[in-house]
């Protein structure tokens, strides 16, 4: 089920972006999930058709411009409009490094427990973004 999830807001976010609809918060975000349905998404057929949907990857790749790093904070900053959806996105990748993200325009906010974790997720974010 959590993957269902996962993918069903990944698939949502990417579709979204793509069409300049941009979801606004996770409370937009809530309410277009629940309007898709419990059929509103499916799940890949076979685990090599895992990789087709839009991910975390292809998110980064598209809105993704810079990582800075603050101690055991990271600010990513995005293109304009895209940072709430970023940030869900990371939010729901559940990474060991994440304790929580906060969002404006173009800009997220990601807070690690440690400077070593937030390194760690640095590196990561960058080869993503590319």
């Amino acid at each position: 089920m959590k993957q269902q999830r996962h993918t069903a807001i990944r698939d949502l976010l990417f579709t979204s972006a793509q069409a300049n609809t941009a979801v606004a918060n996770q409370d937009d975000l809530r309410r277009r999930l629940a309007a898709k349905g419990p059929t509103g998404y499916s799940l890949p057929s076979t685990p090599e058709d895992e990789d087709e949907g839009p991910g975390i990857r292809e998110v980064l790749r598209s809105f993704g411009l810079e990582a800075r790093q603050a101690a055991n904070l990271l600010v990513l900053i995005t293109t304009t409009g895209s940072a709430q959806p970023v940030a869900a996105g990371i939010d729901y990748e559940d990474w060991p490094e994440v304790v929580g993200t906060i969002a404006g325009d173009d800009t997220v906010l990601i807070i690690c427990a440690d400077e070593k974790q937030s390194s760690t997720l640095k590196a990561r974010i960058e080869g993503y973004i590319g």
